[in-house]
Parts: C-alpha cells; structure tokens; sequence
C-alpha cells in the first residue's frame, strides 16, 4: 500500500525521489514526503495531499540538498492524513519511512513515553523510529536486529542513521522491498517498476536481511551482524511496459495489452494439444490424488478464482471452495491431506492472503500460488508458483491481471480434468484450441469498443447500478460490479438473478439501472426473464450477450454484444466490455481513473 523509494549516489537526490514518489502513487496514498542527508544533517519535507503538495513546498524553498535521501507515500492507518502524521518521521538519530503495520505500537510507545519521549503523530511508524533510536548506540545493525526482536507485524523500512551520511539502512518482515543496484548509484524501493528507468539489476532482501546500500555497493547482513551473499536477479519487464504509451490512462492501457498478456500466459503451456503446466515441484500424480481445492484470494482475484471454482468443477468434477482471504484462517478451515490450497495474488505481497498461505502450511496442505510477481512474498513462500507473466499493472483497478488469472485457472481446470479421467484425449486437444484463440476474441471484443463507449454515455449520471446473471455469469457479474464502484463511486452490485425475487427487487424503481450478462445458453432464457421483471418494474436495463443471440427489439436499446466463443471459456471475453464500461463511465464522470480514492494497488495490511 505505501510506497517506499531510496537513493544514494552522486547526483543531487531529491528529483529522484520525486521521481519515484510519483512512480509509486498507483499503490494509493494520502500524503508524502522525502528526507535527505546533506552537509548540515537529514532534513525532512512532507505533504498531505497528492505529490503537488509536496513539490509546492520544495519549489516554494524548502528543498533540502544531498545526493542520499528515502522517500514514502502514505496510505492511513495509524492517524488521520495530514503533515504531522506523514512519513519520514525521526527520532532522536533515526529518520526512517515504513510500510506496513506495527501491531504492538501502543506497548511500545508506553514504554518509550515512559522513558520521556514526547510523540508528535498518531503513528505506529514513529513508534518504530523511537524504539530504533531506544536501541541505538552506534551499531546501526545491532539496533536494527534488536528492533526487528521487539516489533510485531509487518515492515518494510528505510533508515537514515544521523552520523551514518549518504547510507540508507533497509529490512523487510513480510512487506515488500527490493534493492536496486547500478554502476552509478543503488536504490530502495517497493518494488521493480520504480526503478526501471534506472536499473534491471536488484537483490530481494528475505525477511530478517538487513540491506546497507551507499553510491558505491550493497551489504547484506543477518541479523547477527553476519555479512551474506544474495544472488543479483535481472527484471525482465522494460520500462516502456511501465509507461503509458500514448493512452491516456494506465487502466486503459492495460485493457488493450489484455490480448498478449493473455497469449503469453497460455501459448508457452499448451504443446501438442496438451496442458504443460511446467511446475517441477508438482508432478501429475498429486495433481491426480487432489481430492478438494481451496482458493483463496482477495478482491478481484478471488473473483477470477469464483470463475476458477465454476471451470474446475465442471472439467474436472473436483469439489471446490473459495474463501476470502480475510476470512479464510479465522473460520478454522476443514483441510484434508490431500487438498490443494490455491492463492491467487497480482502483487504476491497481499498480507491476508499471505497469512492464509501460512496457515495452510501450518496444517501441512500443499500449496500452489498463482501470482505476477516472481520473488514476492507468497510466491517465495509457497510449495509451487503458477506465474501469470503479465507484465506491470499500474493502475489500482485491476484488469488485465484478472485476464491471465483467468488463463492459469482454466489451464489448470483442463490439467485436473484430464487427470481426474474426466476429459478424454479429444476433450483437452480441444479446448487447448479454444483457449489459444481467446486472444483474438478478446482483441475483438477491445475493437467494439465505440458501442461500448454509448452505452457509458446512458450510465454516467447513474447512482445505483444492478449487475444480475447465472451461473458463470454471475460471478463476472461480481467483479463486473467491483470494477465499477472501484473507479466511478457509483454505487453497484451483483446479484444471481434468482434471487431477485427473494428481497432485491424491492429496490427496483422507475429508471433504475439493471444490467444483465447472458452468455450461457442453457441459461439464457431464465435471464431474460428475470430483465423482464425488471423492466415491468421501471428498470432501464441493458443486455451483454452473445453475437447472434436474438434479442426481443422492446427488451432494451442498451444491448452489447461480445465475440462468441465456447461457454465455459465466456468471461475471458465478456469481461472486456464491462471493463472497458467502467472505464468510460469513470472519465465521463472526472474521476482519477488510476488512483480511485482510499484504494491501493498493492494491499500489504490485514
């Protein structure tokens, strides 16, 4: 959620940092700051607000001057958004930023207070800088360690020590960090994308590894004061895949990269008509012996995991459940030995859905991570990783993210049915062939999009927005919805529209807007009626269907159609449209397409 970035090198450090603060805002913030380490100490800058506010207060002079400096986006947990509670925050020698939550801060501020010091914020982060500053006597390491033994929670942190100049301090417990290295300088930052433009060239500090980075190299130590070797990794995304290209927005962007993403999830997987899933850890015959799935999941991708459930159960008959993932560990989950517990995360740093992977661990069940980022947290931490290959996602909604979930778990749905006995030869052959032209149905689907853009054109002044459908349908429905109360603020949600008539249509009133998905067949008729009861009711409805479905001309002038394809495989393609109707309803209503109010793109707190 926060968004850390550091530098030290030879160049004056607080464009950069402005530079990379800038970067990380589609992680979601409400303020920022920097500090820099100069010839009269670390001065410290910070902003409510967006970054504007920050660069007002530097232009207007307060920049300070130094070629080593941390940088932090602020997203609220601990303190209202303002000047005093953003980061940096200092203490005594210390100056450092953090993301994540230290769940016993309010021991330890007692502890610190009653020792005499005075707090200036609500903070736990500042807690941190004075429990740091309590242990400190001159051994930055030694302090740090003692810090990491009395802190609960989850951290990422950036330290300036006061007579440590033009050195950063860095360790992780369970939020993300990696280090970047250059010739010419080295970094710290949340992640790989905010220092592409600089370096492919990074190390990935484990939990309890103390990163000391200056202009000139990296050390890493343990905990005891223990110099370690980490192999240097190589980014294999450019920066122009970080970049907007031209689109106006990055979500935008995202959509249309939705076809090649796609392909390059499934081309590589599938060789003569078979799934290769390529997972040397989990050979076919567990795989086979998997008796119950569990996915969990947050969000839009426990939404493509609904999808998953629906795939899975179908091809496979291979019962499965999906849980959120906040809920998952506190239920006290029934796991057997032979259950397969799958994660799905874009970032691989979602702390609920890390702590589910633990838990499943704990129990001993086999765990499986579909994830976009390699080195991350859950990706490291689970038994086998299904990467998604997507490439950056930028923008906070996600989109083409949720396209390559869906690619692994139906990849993953043909495997297990093909091993449960449940599809022949023939069977998976040809649903391999399928779902290597879903790339170009879902470059269709992109390419309708001016009837698209009609449709948002109706719905724009829209308050409340139903999403109803069957079946699969109804569970794009719900990420449908979510995508659109994510970047309009309209509120909207999904129903099974069976159940309109058990308690929802009492909310259906004159010009309502009602949205159905009917892409299923066997289903369709039963969907078209539950948009009759609708409309006989004042509804203004709109219909997604298939080409070629007929459409009664009195139903509804509000119709989009979307590429025909084999049914099970219909939300990869449906979901373009919706997306794409979100995205135009939000511009048509001057929202910030990419950084949605309160939302980050990376949600590293429970």
């Amino acid at each position: 959620m926060c968004g850390i970035i550091g530098y030290a090198g030879n160049e004056d450090s607080v464009d950069i940092l402005l530079d990379g603060l800038r970067k990380l805002e589609y992680r979601g913030y409400d303020s920022a700051g920097i500090a820099v380490c100069g010839e009269s100490g670390v001065s410290i800058v910070k902003a409510r607000g967006r970054l504007q506010a920050l660069q007002d207060k530097i232009d207007a002079g307060e920049r300070p001057v130094g070629t080593c400096g941390i940088g932090h986006t602020r997203w609220a947990t601990h303190g209202e958004p303002s000047d005093v509670n953003a980061h940096p925050h200092h203490c005594g020698h210390v100056t450092l930023v953090h993301n994540g939550i230290i769940e016993n801060y309010m021991q330890l501020k007692a502890e610190r207070v009653a020792e005499g010091v005075t707090f200036v914020s609500e903070t736990d982060t500042e807690v941190a800088a004075a429990t740091l500053n309590h242990y400190y006597t001159g051994d930055p390491i030694a302090a740090i360690a003692k810090t990491a033994e009395a802190v609960e929670g989850s951290y990422a942190l950036g330290i300036l020590f006061d007579d440590q100049p033009d050195t950063i301090y860095a360790v992780r417990h369970d939020s993300p960090l990696v280090i970047g290295l250059s010739d010419k300088a080295n970094y710290i930052a949340s992640d790989m994308t905010v220092l592409l433009q600089h370096t492919k060239k990074y190390l990935l500090p484990e939990p309890g590894e103390i990163a000391v980075v200056r202009k000139d190299g990296v050390e890493m130590y343990d905990m005891d004061g223990e110099r370690i070797h980490k192999d240097v990794m190589t980014a294999d995304w450019d920066i122009g895949t970080a970049e907007k290209d031209g689109y106006p927005h990055f979500m935008l962007k995202e959509i249309h990269e939705e076809p090649d993403a796609v392909r390059r999830c499934i081309s590589p997987r599938i060789r003569a008509g078979q799934i290769q899933l390529g997972i040397p850890g989990l050979p076919d015959d567990v795989l086979a012996k998997t008796e119950r799935i569990h996915i969990v999941a947050c969000g839009t991708a426990m939404h493509a995991g609904l999808v998953g459930r629906y795939a899975i159960e179908s091809l496979a008959r291979v019962p499965v459940e999906v849980d959120i993932a906040s809920e998952f560990r506190y239920r006290n989950p029934v796991l057997g030995k032979n259950d397969l517990v799958i994660l799905i995360s874009q970032s691989g740093e979602t702390a609920d859905t890390l702590a589910a992977l633990r838990l499943a661990k704990q129990r001993e069940i086999r765990t499986l991570a579909i994830v976009n980022v390699p080195g991350s947290s859950i990706a490291r931490e689970a038994d086998d990783v299904l990467y998604t290959w997507a490439g950056p996602e930028i923008a906070v909604a996600s989109t083409k993210a949720y396209l390559v979930q869906l690619s692994v778990l139906y990849l993953l749905a043909v495997k297990l049915g093909r091993l449960h006995g449940k599809l022949s030869v023939k069977d998976e052959a040809e649903l391999c062939n399928d779902m290597l032209g879903i790339p170009d149905r879902i470059q269709k689907a992109i390419d309708g999009d001016d009837q698209v853009l009609q449709c948002a054109q109706k719905l724009q002044n829209a308050q409340h927005v139903f999403f109803i459908g069957r079946g699969v349908d109804y569970t794009l429905c719900m990420e449908s919805s979510l995508k659109l109360k994510e970047v309009s603020y309209i509120h909207c949600e999904a129903y099974a529209a069976g159940e309109l008539k058990h308690g929802t249509i009492s909310l259906i009133e004159n010009g309502t807007p009602v949205i159905a998905v009917a892409t299923q067949p066997t289903l369709y008729a039963k969907t078209v009626s539950n948009l009759e009861e609708v409309k006989s009711r004042g509804a203004d409805v709109m219909l997604v269907c298939n080409e070629g479905d007929k459409v009664d001309e009195n139903l509804t002038t509000n119709l989009l159609r979307v590429p025909k394809v084999r049914d099970i495989l219909s939300p990869m393609v449906t979901i373009v449209p919706l997306q794409l109707l979100a995205y135009h309803i939000a511009v048509l209503r001057g929202c910030d397409v990419d950084k949605p109010r309160n939302l980050a793109k990376s949600v590293t707190v429970e």
